[in-house]
């Protein structure tokens, strides 16, 4: 257990005893309880907060709360009407699981919420350019956390991540939700044994186009409500349009229609390659063994050829549509290949395919994973240095694209080797006060 204020009191050991008993197994993807078994209300063994509540957040806050012993106690967003929103949102599930009506303290600064001593972890789940910092933040203050991917938006701030996670004990979850899969485990697995022989070529598909693009949206007003400097935080100034941070309405209810568009940003995101490469990557990285390692090279992408990294052992991983253009991966072996996608499995060798005998809860188990990991004091399915190393396969592929040559990456020392203009590329300068 943790010596800090987030250590469990003999209520929350209760708790831990009362989860093990269940039954649970945590074979991450796979379990013996139901999701929506509660425990007894007064029994609580993570009490979470949230950082950043807009569309995401409310799908992981629809997960968590259906985990016995979880309870919301706090959550913090720039966006007045995101607060309110969530707050009316726990207060619905806490009804449909007769838990009666949720006390939810809501913040606009979300370093007040880290300052409770009442919470145990964060879930953060804030656009990419703030992961890092806020994610050190609650290192800092004894809280565990739960943080969407891509881990972050530079591969310095990566880098710092993983010593503040380290050096002050925390549990570091990394929203890679394919790695509770069962299809995905699966193909992982075969691959790792060597079911279809040696892997000379890994395909993977992340959506097009792949690399960001300036940002060219027309300026608007900002809304009621919206801190707006508060959301660009370390950010150059930029102009705010409401593709950034989609409006809703509460009566009557309206959610989000699409994804914060800062995905799609150079200046705020990584495109195709950090938004769907962060999870397919994930897999690729997984099947090949080069978990919290990665390639030698990566060449950029022309009218002509792929984007294309090289490993030290001879294999190639290749970024575009195959087949039938899903967004997913295939590893070509010497004796045949796996393809995954979501929902979808396929291989040369149908003795390959996966059969299904242990109950799969889908992603609501990467959440499971989480809080176990809480409890139990230990890495879980997605560690903070393979979130890194995942995360920095898309980052030096944009750099790649950006510079449009050939680059050397040495993935021990996670660096260009003599090559200073795309180590420059690495971070950015804080702006408004903010440092790293």
């Amino acid at each position: 257990m943790k010596n800090n204020n987030s250590t469990f009191s003999r209520r929350k050991f209760l708790g831990t005893t009362l989860l093990s008993a269940a039954g649970l197994s945590f074979l991450p993807g796979l379990g013996k309880a139901s999701p929506k078994m509660r425990l007894n209300e007064d029994i609580h063994q993570v009490r979470l907060g949230f950082i950043g509540v807009g569309r995401q957040a409310m799908g992981i806050l629809n997960g968590m709360m259906r985990i016995p012993g979880v309870e919301v106690k706090a959550c913090a967003d720039v966006y007045e009407i995101k607060r309110e929103r969530f707050k009316q949102r726990v207060d619905k599930i806490s009804k449909e699981l007769n838990s009666g009506t949720a006390k939810v303290d809501v913040y606009a600064d979300y370093k007040e919420l880290l300052k409770r001593e009442d919470i145990d972890a964060v879930v953060i789940a804030s656009p990419d350019h703030w992961h890092a910092l806020m994610a050190i933040d609650a290192c800092k203050a004894g809280k565990d956390v739960y943080l969407e991917k891509p881990l972050t938006l530079t591969i310095r701030e990566g880098q710092e991540l993983i010593k503040a996670v380290r050096s002050h004990g925390a549990v570091l979850a990394v929203g890679s939700q394919q790695r509770s899969d069962v299809n995905f485990q699966h193909a992982a697995r075969m691959a790792l044994k060597g079911k279809i022989g040696k892997i000379n070529q890994v395909l993977v598909h992340v959506g097009q186009p792949e690399h960001p693009k300036p940002y060219d949206l027309a300026e608007q007003s900002v809304p009621g409500g919206l801190d707006w400097n508060a959301w660009l935080g370390p950010l150059p100034h930029m102009h705010f349009n409401e593709q950034l941070n989609p409006p809703i309405s509460l009566d009557p209810e309206e959610n989000e229609k699409l994804w914060g568009a800062w995905r799609w940003y150079k200046e705020t995101g990584g495109g195709y390659m950090t938004d769907w490469g962060a999870h397919m990557f994930d897999i690729a990285q997984w099947g090949l063994g080069m978990d919290r390692s990665g390639p030698v090279k990566v060449i950029p992408g022309t009218a002509d050829s792929p984007l294309t990294y090289k490993y030290a052992n001879g294999a190639e991983m290749i970024v575009g549509p195959f087949d039938e253009g899903r967004q997913g991966v295939k590893f070509i072996g010497e004796n045949g290949w796996i393809k995954v996608s979501r929902g979808q499995f396929d291989s040369s060798d149908k003795s390959l395919m996966p059969t299904m005998e242990r109950p799969n809860l889908g992603y609501s188990a990467h959440y499971w994973d989480f809080i176990d990991s809480v409890i139990k004091r230990k890495d879980p399915i997605v560690p903070v240095e393979v979130g890194h190393s995942t995360c920095v396969i898309c980052t030096i592929g944009n750099i790649a694209n950006e510079l449009g040559r050939p680059l050397d990456w040495d993935p021990e020392i996670q660096t260009f080797p003599k090559d200073w203009e795309a180590q420059s590329k690495m971070h950015y300068n804080y702006e408004n006060g903010y440092t790293l």
